[in-house]
């Protein structure tokens, strides 16, 4: 359920790339990386490679890690940010996918860890791939698609973080 914390997880490892949930649906995840400006809170916002649409960094979980440091290392990948990552996922949302391999639709959920920003490498994998902007909550939430990421945006208060 979205904007709902997910301290099952916290510090299990990753067994398998694609995790099906019971649902049918096949596991990601995602940063949602923030810094504070005067106190006021700030996300990083990406463009997916293939559409340009505005997304956090999310993708497929690493083995042998957690589910958070998974995403910690999206982060870095797409975006090249380095922060410290709650191991507290703050909600999941869900998307659809269809241009996956040899037709077939992707469905996912997506679990979002809070990444407080500290700074961004000059180099990174998937530099000028891209488009990076910081943004406000709202703004965030005007540019994304999926409905359950919108209300997480939208409800998310760095000030109220599980450690």
């Amino acid at each position: 359920m979205s904007g709902t914390l997910n301290i099952v997880y916290k510090d299990e490892l990753v067994t398998a790339k694609r995790t099906e949930m019971p649902d049918g649906r096949v596991r990601q995840v995602a940063a949602l990386v923030y810094r504070l400006k005067k106190d006021v809170p700030e996300v990083l916002l990406i463009t997916s490679r293939g559409t340009g649409r505005w997304v956090l960094p999310k993708g497929w979980p690493q083995v042998g890690k957690t589910f958070a440091c998974s995403a910690e290392a999206e982060a870095y990948e797409e975006a090249g940010v380095r922060g410290d990552i709650s191991p507290f996922s703050v909600g999941t949302y869900r998307y659809e996918k269809d241009d996956m391999c040899d037709g077939e639709i992707g469905d996912f959920i997506v679990d979002v860890f809070p990444l407080e920003f500290i700074r961004q490498e000059k180099k990174w994998p998937e530099r000028g791939e891209r488009r990076l902007e910081w943004v406000s909550l709202e703004e965030s939430a005007s540019r994304v698609e999926e409905p359950e990421l919108k209300a997480l945006l939208m409800s998310f208060d760095p000030y109220r973080i599980p450690r």
